[in-house]
Order: C-alpha cells, then sequence, then structure tokens
C-alpha cells in the first residue's frame, strides 16, 4: 500500500547539517510529525527473491534439498519467476508436450499443454530462426537473418502486431543496421520474402548522435517506394549521403504468404531476406558495405522493430534452462506464497500464454500477479510495441483469470530512454504511459515492474558507489514522477543487486549495505516489494570488466559440485532484514521516515536508517554506515511536534562488519577468510550513543513503542 504525500517529507528529512566527528554523537531521527506513516507493507510479501534461467545442467545442480534448505533460511519469502528465454529471444516450452501449429513439420507456433501428465521438472527456450536483432539480452549466441548471407533465411515481423489482433491502426515496422561509422550510401538492396512491403521508405538517421533530441529519420532521395513488387529490389538514390544508421520503414504490407502457407499469420507483417548498402561503382557493380555473417558480432549490426515466434523443434537451446514450474512449486522456495510467474510477449504468443494460465489454476498453484514480458527496453522495442502487446496479451490472460493482476513491464533500467528515435520525447516510459492512457487502458497496468541494478561499472570506489545509490534512487523516484507513471499504482523492483555484471563488489561488505539500502529507501518512500536476484548458489566470475574482478551476486558460494558452502554478505543482509527488523511471521509493518544528520561533502549521508513499526508496536531500526574509513556513534530519537526526543528503555541489536567478515580475492578460487555470524547484544539504554562500526549493518529494536508510549 502507498501513501504518496510523505515521499517529500521522506526527502526533507535528509537536509540537515554535516560534518559531526566520530566522537561526536549523530542523531538518527525517526520522523513522526506526518501523523502516518510513509508506507505499510507485510515484509512475507514485500521481501523476496527471483528465480532465473540458467545454463545447461544448471538447474538440476540447483534444487537439491541442501540447496533450497539453505536459501531458505535467508527469510525471504515471495519468489518473482524470471524469464531468460525472453531476454535471449527465444520462446519458452513452458511444457515440453504441446501442439505446433504446422505438426505434420513439427514447426510452426507452439502452445504448450495446460495438462501436464507428469511433473514439469526442466523447461527449454527455442531460438527464433525469423529473428532480426544482431545481440540478445542472455547468452547472446545468436544473430540477425537481415545481414546473415544466407538467402534461405529471413526476418519476419510479429504477426501479433497486426491490427486483426491488436484491434487498433496498423503500425509500421522497421529495421536498422549500425554501419559502425559514416559512410557515403548511394544504394540499396533489399532482399524481399513473404509477405514484403508494398509501401516503405529507405532511410538515413540525421542527427549529432543516435541519441540527438532533435535526430530523426530522412528518406533518401529517391528511397520512397508505393508501389513495391517484393522480389529482390534495387534502389539508386538520386546523391549519396553521409551516414552510419540506415533504416527500411516499412508502411503496407502485401498481405502475401509463401508458397504452400495455410496459417493466417504467414501473411501478416513484413518479411526481410537480405539487406544490403553501399553504392553502385562505373561499371554498374553494387559494392555493399554491409558485413554478412552467420554470427551477431562479427556481422554490421542489427536492430528490428519486433520478432516473429515462430520457430522448429529443431531451434531448442539446450544451453538456456528454465526450471520447471512444477519443480519450483514443489521445492518449498515459494514458502506457500503467491508467485509472480511471467508470460513471454515480444517473443512468445498469447495463446501459449493462456495455456499457462490455465495450467497454474488446475494444479491450484497460488498465483495472483503475471508479468507481462521482460525487459523491453533493453531490447530496443519501442514502448508503443510494447504496450501494444501488453494489452493484447493481458485481454486474452483476463479472459482465463479475471482475478489476475496483470503488470510490467520489467525495465531493464529504471530509467530507460531511447535512441534513434524522431519522436522528441525519448522517455521510453512516459511514452508507454502515454500509449496505454491513449487507449483508455492506464487502469490495465496493475503494477509498475523495473530492475535496480544502480551500476553498470563496479570498477574504481565502491565506497563512493555505494555513498551514491540512494541519491540515485530519490532522482529515479522524481524520474517516474515525470514520467507519468500512475501514483497509485503498485511498484516492484523484479531484480535488484550492485550491478547487472558481475564483480568483486558483489561477495564484499558493500554487496550487505548496498541491498539494505535498496530495500529500506525503496519501501519508505513507498514501494511495494523488491525482490533480491541472486539467490541460488554461484560461483566467482568476471564478466565484463576485467577491473571490476571476481565476484557474483548469491547468497552462499558453490562448491565444486555446485552445494552451498559459504554464506555471503548478501544472505546476512536478507536474514537480518526478515528476521530482526521485521518481526517474524509477517503482519502489516509501518515505514517512517528517518534520517541522520553527519554528511560527506558532496551531502551524501554517511549513516541511512530506516524505521518500521512492527505488528508487536515496537520500532526496528536498519542503520547503514556506509563509511569505509571509521565507525559512527549514534543517538536513536523521535520528531514530534512537541521536539526532539532520545529513544527510552532497553533495546536489543544485531551488527554485521568487517569484524565478522573478510573475503579473499583469488579470481574464480576467492572465498572468505573470516566468516562469523552477525554479533548480537543487549542495549541497556537506547537513548545512549551507539557504535556503528566502518562498513557495517545494524538492526536495533527498541523496547519501547516510540517516545512517550507511541
Amino acid at each position: 500500500m502507498r501513501f504518496t504525500p510523505p515521499l517529500l517529507v521522506a526527502l526533507a528529512a535528509l537536509v540537515t547539517t554535516a560534518g559531526a566527528a566520530p566522537e561526536t554523537a549523530d542523531r538518527v531521527t525517526v520522523d513522526l510529525t506526518a501523523g502516518r506513516p510513509a508506507n505499510l507493507v507485510d515484509p512475507e510479501a514485500a521481501l523476496g527473491a527471483g528465480l532465473d534461467g540458467m545454463g545447461r545442467g544448471e538447474v538440476a545442480a540447483l534444487y537439491t534439498p541442501h540447496n533450497v534448505a539453505r536459501m531458505r533460511q535467508g527469510g525471504l519469502q515471495p519468489i518473482s519467476y524470471r524469464l531468460r528465454t525472453e531476454l535471449g529471444i527465444e520462446a519458452w516450452h513452458w511444457n515440453e508436450a504441446g501442439v505446433w501449429s504446422d505438426p505434420a513439420h513439427a514447426q510452426g507456433y507452439w502452445t504448450s499443454n495446460d495438462r501436464a501428465k507428469r511433473p514439469i521438472l526442466l523447461t527449454h527456450g527455442y531460438a527464433l530462426p525469423r529473428r532480426g536483432d544482431s545481440v540478445d539480452q542472455a547468452n547472446n549466441l545468436g544473430y540477425s537473418r537481415l545481414d546473415d548471407g544466407d538467402p534461405d533465411s529471413f526476418w519476419k515481423s510479429n504477426p501479433y502486431l497486426d491490427p486483426r489482433y491488436t484491434h487498433t491502426d496498423a503500425r509500421p515496422e522497421w529495421a536498422v543496421l549500425d554501419l559502425g561509422q559514416g559512410q557515403a550510401i548511394g544504394a540499396a538492396r533489399i532482399g524481399w520474402a513473404q509477405p514484403y512491403a508494398v509501401a516503405y521508405e529507405v532511410q538515413h538517421w540525421v542527427g549529432v548522435d543516435e541519441y540527438d533530441p532533435v535526430g530523426r529519420w530522412v528518406a533518401f532521395p529517391g528511397g520512397v517506394v508505393d508501389k513495391g513488387q517484393g522480389g529482390e529490389a534495387t534502389l539508386a538514390f538520386d546523391r549519396p549521403v553521409e551516414t552510419r544508421f540506415v533504416r527500411v520503414l516499412m508502411k503496407r504490407s502485401s498481405g502475401t504468404a509463401p508458397a504452400g502457407a495455410t496459417d493466417a499469420r504467414d501473411r501478416l507483417g513484413f518479411a526481410i531476406r537480405e539487406l544490403a548498402f553501399g553504392a553502385i561503382d562505373t561499371q554498374g557493380r553494387f559494392v555493399d558495405v554491409v558485413r554478412h555473417a552467420k554470427d551477431g558480432h562479427a556481422q554490421t549490426y542489427a536492430e528490428v522493430s519486433s520478432t516473429d515466434p515462430w520457430h522448429r523443434a529443431v531451434d531448442r537451446d539446450l544451453d538456456l534452462e528454465q526450471p520447471g514450474l512444477d519443480r519450483v512449486f514443489a521445492s518449498g522456495l515459494t514458502n506457500g506464497q503467491p508467485m509472480m510467474v511471467p508470460v513471454g510477449v515480444l517473443y512468445d504468443t498469447p495463446e501459449n500464454a493462456a495455456a499457462l494460465i490455465r495450467f497454474l489454476r488446475w494444479r491450484k498453484y497460488p498465483v495472483t500477479q503475471v508479468e507481462l514480458g521482460e525487459e523491453p527496453d533493453g531490447q530496443y522495442v519501442d514502448a508503443e510495441t510494447y504496450g501494444a502487446l501488453y494489452l493484447e496479451f493481458a485481454a486474452v490472460l483476463r479472459g482465463v483469470d479475471p482475478s489476475l493482476t496483470f503488470g510490467g513491464p520489467s525495465l531493464q533500467s529504471g530509467i530507460a530512454d531511447t535512441w534513434l528515435d524522431p519522436d522528441p520525447d525519448h522517455s521510453w516510459t512516459r511514452r508507454l504511459m502515454r500509449y496505454l492512457r491513449g487507449r483508455n487502458a492506464i487502469d490495465q497496468l496493475g503494477f509498475f515492474s523495473f530492475e535496480r541494478y544502480p551500476f553498470d561499472d563496479i570498477c574504481g570506489d565502491i565506497g563512493d558507489k555505494l555513498m551514491d545509490q540512494t541519491r540515485l534512487t530519490q532522482a529515479l523516484f522524481k524520474r517516474f514522477a515525470d514520467d507519468e507513471i500512475p501514483a497509485d499504482t503498485p511498484w516492484v523492483i523484479s531484480e535488484y543487486g550492485f550491478s547487472a555484471y558481475s564483480g568483486r563488489a558483489m561477495v564484499e561488505m558493500p554487496s550487505a549495505l548496498l541491498n539494505a539500502d535498496i530495500v529500506g529507501q525503496f519501501l519508505t518512500l513507498g514501494g511495494d516489494a523488491a525482490y533480491l536476484f541472486g539467490y541460488g548458489p554461484n560461483v566467482p566470475i568476471n564478466q565484463h570488466l576485467a577491473c571490476a574482478g571476481y565476484g557474483n551476486m548469491m547468497l552462499w558460494q558453490a562448491d565444486a559440485t555446485g552445494a552451498a558452502q559459504h554464506p555471503m554478505p548478501a544472505y546476512w543482509a536478507a536474514r537480518m532484514m526478515t528476521q530482526d527488523w521485521a518481526q517474524p511471521g509477517g503482519g502489516t509493518h509501518a515505514l517512517w521516515p528517518a534520517s541522520t544528520a553527519d554528511k560527506d561533502a558532496k551531502g551524501r549521508p554517511y549513516v541511512t536508517a530506516y524505521a518500521l513499526r512492527r505488528p508487536d508496536g515496537r520500532f526496528a531500526l536498519m542503520l547503514v554506515n556506509r563509511d569505509a574509513g571509521r565507525a559512527h556513534a549514534v543517538r536513536l530519537g523521535f520528531q514530534t511536534g512537541g521536539g526532539w526526543r532520545g529513544a527510552t528503555g532497553a533495546a536489543q541489536a544485531v551488527q554485521y562488519s568487517p569484524k565478522q567478515y573478510v573475503w579473499k580475492a583469488d579470481g574464480p578460487d576467492g572465498h572468505p577468510t573470516r566468516n562469523l555470524p552477525p554479533e548480537r547484544f543487549a542495549i541497556a539504554d537506547a537513548g545512549q550513543a551507539l557504535s556503528l562500526p566502518a562498513n557495517s549493518l545494524t538492526m536495533v529494536v527498541l523496547s519501547s513503542a516510540g517516545p512517550a508510549g507511541r
């Protein structure tokens, strides 16, 4: 539940004085002046974890009784099931039993069986052979068919974007090539497949760069076609144009299908076999500057507006596994809580999604929220395209079970901006909100989900990044307001952690502090649920930048067999939040704004504070000392209409710091050299100064209910 007005109170409470010395106790102030809490949550519904797709053989290795027991010890209750196949431009066979639209050839559009004779333990994604993007956000091993050099392959747009499905006007489709640098382009060659474009434009980008807010697509002179005939079309432009980015914008389809096709979806949209750009030399030969290869890294970079989810049995990707839904529910990891389940939207069909919902209801699994799609902004899909598919899928699924709540879009980044976009509004999120409002369907966004990885680069000064995270979150919430997300729509962090890329910071003390800051601040500012990523045991890797070192998002470090061995700082942070800050057993907890005064030169508080009033009436404070260089002494108190009053009575504290944990960096063989549980101690007088060690996380539970018994 969200109370929006106290957001301003929470932010304003951070404006205080600076410069307290370590021996001078700083004030931790719980602000009660608003008369009502900033938010109400039940931690058993609000503090969860995500389960993702995995590599070959990894699902069975993870879901062992030993690992499941260790994961559950963290106390995180609800589960968000993540759909890695959607990131890999693959269709998800959530049940490997099902039917093809062309069963004679084991190909076409797949619908999994909504009944299962045997438990579904392991499932796979199926790579899309009509793919148009060079890269994807999963294993990134595929390639675009637009410039693969194969005359028998082709890209095709998603037929579910046709008006017969969306019940709106037809939207143009596009295919973009990034030539890597400016090139003099005087001609284009398009090898059309079926259906081809009758009306289309061949365009070049005019702008300082791809993010130019006043950039625009301009048709090449002689690049406008209104009576296309398909086949291989060569366009010689009136004059060459220097450009890096080129595009084919398809406006009207032929509505034709390949010979022998009987499925109506085969004639909807547009299809291209190959794209070439360059010039025609003095001998009349086409000189192509596009690199053609069956390799997404070697070919000229390509992006498309959508992709046809058509595929074949031979397209199964054995290197990308999704845990079977029966396996997940039977494991006990959901703790009896409703699991947030996904359906593929960009690369799947409404029919397959509907079958999934029927299956879940048949099994009587607790499900209340369904997330539609995953990271469409990270895959450069137009907000309006996603919005059309979102409403289409939601309508179909609502017909299966109207009691469900549908949401999305699970933004790759809370701040999502478009590129190569002629619309002056480059905010992906605001464009989605405006599209939904334009369809009178903003109320169909049952929750707004996004991922929270504050830093792509986790090299350099990790302490400075840790200090900056809360400021970035404040900016993010301001951006949400600017993006016109309805204030009464529930907000969900579907994944969170230090970075989407691995690094040493994830296995050292800052990982625990960052997770606590993300959760505490998000819930105080009105968030509804946050799902930690990296639930299962894992091993240190270096994924992106050598300077980041080796690490991973994980509650437990795994041994050589994949079994959970060492609890990580993220584990203790999760356990302290669920077992010490929150009252075990759940119930309504009230979050009140809390702040400290001592700040660094950039105005950032060294110590962040998050206050819960638990169902037992007691206040619990989560205190994060982000200063890696020194301890901070604090006094706990409350701001009321009568002024500031120190806490009274006894208290219980739990503290986790470098005293308990030290990591030895040794590449992939890194491991803890000191790994102790948090320290527990009693506080005789909660009003006296409390020492917070450098880089520490502390939970304090007061015996009283606040000032004067409040």
